[in-house]
This record gives structure tokens, sequence and C-alpha cells, in this order.
């Protein structure tokens, strides 16, 4: 029993050091609050930190922290409850019905056969998680890392698992049994062992513009703050918003002089076979940070986008998993780097192993003066010849594996880049240092960041941010992504059009109209401001705004952006509005504006999230929807 109350108290200590923002809400896009006691919100929380320390749930939870007495206990300084105010457990308090299992038993269940049960532990207690493997947002392949294990390793280093309370939430449902107290003392021991030996794996993270909006720190989640995204057409390096999985990679001098980025073309090389057939030597050049920077020099400047930008708009209509995004997941930056194909053909060179004469003649700059047609008709002739050429494949130094079709890839027009500078200074470690791949048009997390190795592949890459649910996009009927075959739905690539109102206010009032008393259904003028952009390099040719939910429209100027190439439009427009009607809401003092872009295509934005909402939150691009006070 005293072994019980030990691990639980030891589960909120390991909490309170993870995040101590663990028991904070979202409440919007633009800040968080603490659980307030005056709605059902800190039940939940409870209910769910009950699941996990033993406490009863049900009639007996109340019974043994009535609301009046526990609130009472629970008030922080800010009003809100706290883990550090949580009381202490007491023994009457641990729920003894469940059975109790030993490490080895859960071990049996690890999921390695087909029809075979995954159990885990977490904090003293043994989950059934089978029935969410599928559905888990990280991917099955990260979740069965712990299958028949504890969970404690894995989330010291996935801490995204502290920044809401969802995960507690479902994993109270999946609670059924406990785990014998001396296997969870050994756990502990071993996760402080963990802690002396390598310390923090988030340690060194960089230091963070205190303007952004953090979503989670460990790792970094953060977006830009509505009012001053589009300040400046080009984001400020230290503004663009954060999209991290893991910790930020950290490259010693020494490290960085003896990085190499490994290139991998022997499906190029060997007659389209690779190296699967064990007959042939792989063709891998390994390219210093000197070599790449030797490459003619090009600058791209795009728009990255999270595919998960404006997830809250979703959440307000149904809960969704992964990070409570506003519309500032998105951010703009001019890319300097070398063309990936020309980092191919070097490649190329150094594998054919040529003599250092050779290597003079084919030197980077020789190869500067193919024609489009030449290059054309190289790209035509490679994928005639190399039928299984489909994917380029990249790594991160930090695991993450993701890809982008061949087509992609070797376009001339596809203006893909392997970068080493943001906005004409070296690559900041929270946006890829040393390299990052640029794909413009592309959903953001096909920009891999930290880029170590790219691969010519007939498959696209393995793992979770490439085929797992993580960037799949359901139907608004499945809530369990175990009833749809994942493995034959696409994953995103080319983001759809959207846009963004970053600045709305009233029209200055004659002496006359500020002395009138609005009634609902009145009309005033308000002028807006915003953003536009869609994938696929589809430039924005029209941005429209209304102030009556669609009864009426006005056409925005587009202030900045509007003069891209002709599908290849990377980058988002700027856009302003004057002297838009808009009608007073039933509350008698306030207005809502609503903008959506319109792409080359005449793709437009649906004017709900109803139709298209999924259960991961990805790609938002209902109407965007500001609200103003006007009286």
């Amino acid at each position: 029993m005293t072994m019980m109350l030990q691990s639980s108290r030891r589960f909120c200590n390991t909490l309170r050091k993870a995040s101590p923002t663990l028991l904070q809400l979202k409440h919007n896009s633009s800040y968080q609050r603490p659980l307030n006691t005056d709605d059902n919100s800190w039940q939940r929380v409870l209910l769910a930190f009950a699941a996990l320390t033993g406490i009863s749930t049900g009639t007996a939870f109340h019974d043994a922290f009535p609301r009046a007495s526990f609130t009472s206990q629970c008030e922080s300084s800010s009003g809100g409850i706290t883990l550090e105010s949580l009381p202490d457990l007491q023994d009457e308090d641990i729920d003894f019905s469940l059975p109790t299992y030993t490490s080895a038993q859960v071990a049996m269940r690890n999921g390695k056969n087909i029809g075979e049960k995954v159990w885990m532990t977490y904090g003293g207690y043994v989950y059934d998680v089978t029935d969410f493997v599928g559905n888990h947002p990280g991917g099955s392949e990260k979740i069965l890392l712990a299958a028949g294990g504890a969970i404690e390793p894995h989330w010291h280093l996935y801490r995204q698992h502290f920044a809401s309370e969802l995960p507690l939430r479902l994993m109270e449902k999946m609670i059924i049994g406990k785990l014998h107290p001396a296997d969870q003392e050994r756990i502990d021991a071993e996760m402080d062992k963990l802690q002396d030996a390598g310390g923090d794996p988030y340690d060194n993270e960089p230091d963070r513009h205190p303007l952004l909006i953090v979503h989670s720190d460990t790792p970094m989640n953060a977006e830009v703050p509505s009012d001053i995204l589009t300040r400046e057409y080009i984001t400020p390096s230290n503004l663009f918003y954060i999209r991290n999985h893991h910790p930020v990679p950290l490259l010693s001098e020494d490290e960085v002089k003896d990085f190499y980025l490994e290139v991998d073309i022997s499906l190029l090389m060997n007659n389209g076979s690779g190296t699967e057939d064990n007959k042939t030597e792989p063709a891998v050049a390994k390219l210093s940070l000197d070599q790449i920077k030797s490459l003619p020099k090009v600058e791209i400047t795009s728009t990255l986008q999270c595919s998960g930008n404006r997830r809250s708009g979703f959440n307000d209509l149904r809960q969704t998993s992964g990070t409570n995004w506003g519309q500032g997941a998105i951010s703009t930056a001019k890319w300097g780097g070398v063309r990936l194909v020309d980092l191919l053909q070097f490649a190329a060179q150094q594998v054919d192993n040529l003599s250092d004469k050779e290597k003079q003649k084919s030197s980077p700059e020789s190869n500067n003066t193919d024609s489009l047609f030449e290059t054309l008709q190289n790209l035509q002739l490679i994928l005639e010849k190399q039928p299984n050429l489909q994917h380029l494949r990249m790594e991160s130094l930090d695991g993450m594996r993701a890809s982008i079709p061949i087509v992609k890839a070797f376009s001339p027009f596809g203006d893909v880049i392997l970068a080493y500078e943001m906005n004409g200074e070296p690559l900041t470690r929270d946006h890829g240092y040393p390299l990052r791949m640029i794909v413009p048009g592309y959903a953001a997390v096909r920009n891999v960041k930290w880029v170590s190795k790219i691969q010519l592949h007939k498959e696209e890459s393995e793992g979770a941010w490439q085929r797992g649910l993580n960037y799949k996009i359901l139907p608004p009927s499945v809530l369990d992504a175990t009833q749809v075959d994942l493995d034959s739905m696409p994953r995103l690539t080319e983001e759809p059009v959207i846009s963004g109102i970053t600045n709305l206010e009233r029209v200055r009032l004659t002496g006359e109209e500020q002395h009138k008393r609005l009634q609902p259904g009145d009309t005033v003028l308000v002028r807006a401001s915003g953003w536009a952009w869609a994938g696929g390099g589809r430039n924005i040719v029209r941005v429209d705004i209304t102030g009556d939910d669609g009864k009426s429209w006005e056409m925005a100027k587009i202030t900045q952006g509007a003069n891209q190439p002709f599908g290849r439009a990377w980058a988002w427009v700027l856009w302003e509005c004057d002297n838009i009607p808009a009608k007073v809401c039933d509350d008698g003092h306030s207005v809502e504006v609503s903008c959506k872009g319109v792409d080359m295509a005449f793709n437009t934005q649906p004017h709900t999230v109803d139709g298209m909402w999924n259960v991961r939150g990805l790609a938002n691009n209902s109407w965007f929807r500001s609200s103003l006070r006007v009286r």
C-alpha cells in the first residue's frame, strides 16, 4: 500500500518536472489558463488523475473529495488548480479492486503475434492498449516501442503527452490492473539512472522568442501571435513558428566539421534494382558541407505551414488529437541553398569515381549551362528508363523520416532545394541547422529539418510521419482509424487554399455615429487585413471578405505577393480590405467578419468545418472568422 502511494507521488513529481503546465487547458489559440473550478473541466482531469494514481472513481471519488473542500485545498495563487496543489493521497483512496500483474506477465502481451493483446505499464498501473494502437496520433510504430513494457522511458522523450489532459483521459479507459509494486520500484530506479546518466534530453534546447505562443516546450511547439503574423512579408527567423517532434539536435564544432550528407542513388545507378537484390554495390556519396556549398546557390521564398494549423477550429466542433494550433503555425522565409537536382548530379559524379581531371571538367560550375530543354529531356529519359524510381526519401538527425514523389523532386519547376540559409543567415537550430530540405508548396512535414540522408527509392519512406495516421486525413465519420485501410490512403502533400485575418478594426466614426446606440442587425463599417496561401504553387487570385456570413462580399486588395510566377507561387500573399459592411450580432455589441481565399484553379474555402472535420485535425481551411467588439 505504501509502495503504491510512493509510486503515485513519484508520478506527480515526474509530471511536474516534465511540464509545469500539465493541468492547463487551451482556452483559445492565444493563451492558456489554469483549470476553472466554476466548470467541470477540473473533474475530467482529476478523474484521469485518479485512474493513474489509484483514487477511486465515480461516487467514491466524489465522497473522498467533495467539491467544496477539494477546491479550497487546491486553489493556487492564480485562482486555478495545479499539480502542486493536489492533496496528498491517503491509504483509503486506493482502489483495491484491480488485479495485480508482474512485469513478466505484461511482457508476454507485446503484440508481436497477430491478434495478440498489447499491454503496457505506467505509474504503477497496467493498460490494455490493443484497440488504441491503430489510433495513436504518433502512429502505431511509435506506441509499439513500449509494447509489453513501461511507458516511462518513452514519455521521458515524447513529452508532448504532458501538454494537455487528453492522454490521461484516454488512458483512464484502458486500465486493467496494477503493476506489482516491486516492478514499479525497479522502473522508478531505472528512470533515476537514466536521468542521472544522460541528463535531460531537453537540457540543450535553443532560446526562443518570448512573443511566441508556446503550446508545449518539450518538444517545442510554438506559433506566431496573430497581431504580428503579417507585420512583415518575410517572417523574422526568431519569430518563425516552431514544430518539433524531438529534442533539437546539437552539433559540436567538430561534429559540424565532420558532418556528411549521405546521398544514396543506388536505384539510379544500378539499372533500377537498387541494392535489394544483394548483387550490386550500394551507390552512396558522402558530401561535406563545404562540397554542398560549392554548388551553385539559389534562393527560394517559400511559406511553410504545419498541417494542423487552425486545428482549434476543428476542436470547437469536436475534439481532435494534436496541438491546438490557432492560425499562427505558418510563416514565410527566404531559403538559400542548392537545387536538389544539382546535388544529385554532383553525388553521381562522386559515385562514378572519376579521375581528378574528369571531376574538374564536370565541376559544379560547368553543369550550370544545361538548357531547360536538356533538363526536361534528361528527366523524361530517367523516368522512362527507371520506372521503379518513384520517391525521394529523407532522414533526419532526430530520426524523423519522410518522402516526396520523384516528379516533384526532379522537376525543374518544383524548385526543391537543400537549404543551409534562412533569411540570409545560416539556418537556426530550431529550423534545421545544418541542412533542411525545402519542398515548396508541400506540407511543412515534408520540408525535413536536420537532413542527414537522402535516398532514391521505389517506395515512400517508412515510419509514422509518412505512412501512419499522423498526416492522413480520415473521413469526418471515421473516429476509429482501425476501420479504414491506412496504407491505401494518401498522405498529405500539397496543402489546400487557406487564409486568415490578423487585424480587424472599426472604421473611424463620425460624431453622430459615436453616439448612436447599436441594435442587432445594424450595419457598421470595419477594415481587415490578413494573409492567404495555397499549396502546390497555385497563385492566390482573390481574397473575399464578408461581414454578414456570406450574404454580401467585398474583394480584398492584395498588397504583397501578387506577382509570383504562375504556378510557382510558393509564398503567401498579404491583403487588406477597407469599408467592409458588417452586421451587428444578436448580442448588440459585436460583429463577425470572415475571409476566404481563391486560388488559380478557383478552389476556394468551405463555409464551415462540419464536412471536413477529421480525427487528426488536419487541413482546416474553412472560412476564417474573426469577431470584433464595436460598442
